[in-house]
């Protein structure tokens, strides 16, 4: 699951570095080359619950966006922590234009606190290389021995507990012989375990649809799609100001590509690029046929003006005020939990079949989002640890996920958490002022950097979204579209896979950042493509990226994946 970015710009890199160090410093003792207390003996006796790790503060650096999460904790949610802890937690993000650049600046500081976060679906993200580097330098403490006696994250040293990925390509890597210096986040606790009925695509305006007679559920290729556009663009649609209707507008979030719109022309997914064909070769999209069918397809739509002109160029606001206003016929991408849509007048098309075959549910066993290490500095690691621990644990989750029993929910009769009501509503009428109590149900987000972490909410909280025990009616909608498209019957006969994806392995090839750089031009060669005055001048273009891919050493990177995939260890995912 990828999350947005909003950053501040500053100067420089020298800049990010320098205010890192103010930022990070100080005069407070009880910073990460502090000494421990004499409370760090007390956990578990008379004077301190069983929940008990050390009476100390603990100060985490955070490289993500700040429209992810804050550094703003609600002082009672704090002092709960405290009291059942002795912990005193302290969150600072790192603002930059881009969240790797505050980990490099930050990592060259060499003045770190307790432990960093910072953004890693897979090893083969930027932000991989980057702490690897930081590893091999010593710079980050061995978890896998503060793991053993742990009640959570010793289930990581189980041989099945992790994904491929997670536990080859980034905590436990051949090379550093058992030792660990970062864990990955967000793993579930069993494998294939989906956390909600999600049905991500695009969508179509329900009125339009019933207006042509259409099923949406029956386009499944790009040829449906077109002559559906051409049928919006000759119905004189309009949106709630009176305007025309754009036959396909840009996704949710903005322009970008959008594979699941175009699933029939497109090889591997928009990110990768890379697939096997029937005969198990792996290829690049660039020495295949679909690069330029897509490219006819898009500069079509476009010519028609069924295609809004700024599809995958146009920012998030407009993108989302199109959304909301009904200007786009069909939405590009979005999902069935989006709250504009609880009354379903925007419906899922499709899907769409894939270029190789029909479309089929992909699952993957388990998946990682996210990382935090514990850098060398820091006194008594063991202390983060136990943090960590407690907040992964259903006691720990129960405070950051629900906040506080009584002020913020009951138990029923299992345990299980109860929201209370008045805050449910108060998330619907006032986000920002519910926000401020301070926990992850309402969208404050602190205790995901180290708990979350062996999910499964039905089992551990009895429901799968905050809240639906007491008000189910808020999540209906989405659930009334995933059984509209389908999604039991897609998740039974889904494909669970486990294993790398295909740039994983950029990080450790020879010319691999020639070869990055190279693939960075494809893709803004594709987009140039799309736009160019015709056919033969888009292949002009896409030619000279595919010339640049090659000298870039494109092929031996395939010959690499092969051999990577033939290994059970590092098994690729398409």
């Amino acid at each position: 699951m990828l999350k947005g970015k909003t950053w501040f710009k500053m100067l420089s890199m020298p800049l990010i570095a320098s205010m890192l160090l103010v930022g990070c410093s100080g005069n407070d003792s009880s910073g990460p080359n502090s000494e421990p207390t004499a409370a760090n003996q007390d956990a578990g006796t008379g004077n301190h619950p069983a929940t008990w790790i050390a009476d100390r503060k603990v100060k985490g650096l955070v490289f993500m966006g700040t429209d992810d999460y804050t550094e703003d904790m609600n002082a009672e949610i704090k002092a709960k922590l405290k009291e059942m802890t002795g912990i005193d937690l302290e969150i600072e993000i790192m603002v930059a234009d881009h969240s790797i650049d505050g980990l490099i600046a930050g990592l060259a500081s060499n003045d770190l606190p307790d432990f960093i976060t910072f953004y890693l679906n897979n090893s083969g993200r930027p932000e991989m290389q980057v702490v690897l580097k930081a590893a091999r330098e010593q710079m980050f403490t061995d978890l896998t021995p503060l793991m053993k006696d742990t009640k959570i994250y010793s289930k990581y040293l189980q041989d099945d507990y992790l994904p491929l990925d997670t536990k080859y390509g980034v905590m436990f890597r051949p090379e550093f012989g058992g030792s660990s210096y970062f864990v990955h986040m967000n793993i579930a606790r069993q494998g294939g375990y989906s956390t909600r009925k999600y049905a991500g695509g695009p969508y179509i305006r329900k009125d339009i649809a019933d207006a042509l007679h259409v099923d949406p559920r029956t386009i499944d290729t790009t040829q449906k799609l077109y002559e559906l556009a051409q049928k919006i663009k000759a119905g004189g649609f309009k949106d709630k100001n009176g305007k025309d209707v754009v036959p396909i507008g840009p996704s949710y979030w903005g322009g970008k590509e959008v594979g699941a719109l175009f699933n029939d022309l497109e090889w591997g997914s928009a990110d990768q690029r890379i697939n096997k064909d029937a005969g198990g070769n792996i290829l690049h999209e660039s020495q295949t046929e679909y690069a330029l069918k897509k490219v006819e397809y898009v500069q079509k739509l476009l010519s028609e003006k069924l295609l809004h002109p700024e599809f995958f160029t146009m920012d998030e606001s407009r993108a989302t005020e199109g959304a909301l206003n009904g200007t786009w016929g069909i939405i590009g991408d979005m999902h069935n939990y989006q709250e504009f849509n609880r009354d379903m007048h925007y419906l899922p098309l499709g899907p769409i079949n894939y270029v190789d075959r029909p479309y089929q549910m992909q699952v993957d066993y388990k998946s990682g989002y996210s990382a935090w290490a514990i850098p060398a500095t820091t006194k008594d690691p063991e202390d983060i640890m136990k943090l960590a621990d407690f907040l992964a644990s259903r006691e720990g989750k129960l405070l950051w996920q629900y906040g506080i029993e009584g002020r913020d929910y009951t138990l029923d009769a299992k345990g299980n958490p109860l929201a209370n009501k008045d805050i449910l509503d108060l998330k619907q009428n006032n986000p920002e002022e519910a926000k401020k109590l301070g926990f992850a149900g309402v969208g404050n987000y602190w205790g995901e950097l180290l708990g979350s972490t062996d999910i499964d909410r039905m089992a551990d909280f009895g429901e799968m979204e905050y809240g639906d025990a007491v008000a189910p009616e808020v999540n209906a909608g989405a659930l009334k579209i995933a059984d509209y498209w389908g999604w039991n019957d897609k998740r039974k006969q889904a494909n669970v896979v486990d294993g790398y994806t295909p740039l994983s392995f950029i990080g450790e090839f020879d010319q691999g950042t020639e070869l990055k750089a190279a693939f960075e031009n494809y893709d803004d060669s594709l987009i140039r493509a799309y736009y160019a005055k015709n056919l033969d001048e888009a292949k002009k273009i896409l030619d000279s990226a595919s010339k640049q891919l090659d000298a870039s050493g494109l092929q031996a990177f395939l010959d690499l994946l092969k051999q990577k995939n033939a290994d059970a260890k590092t098994h690729l995912k398409f």
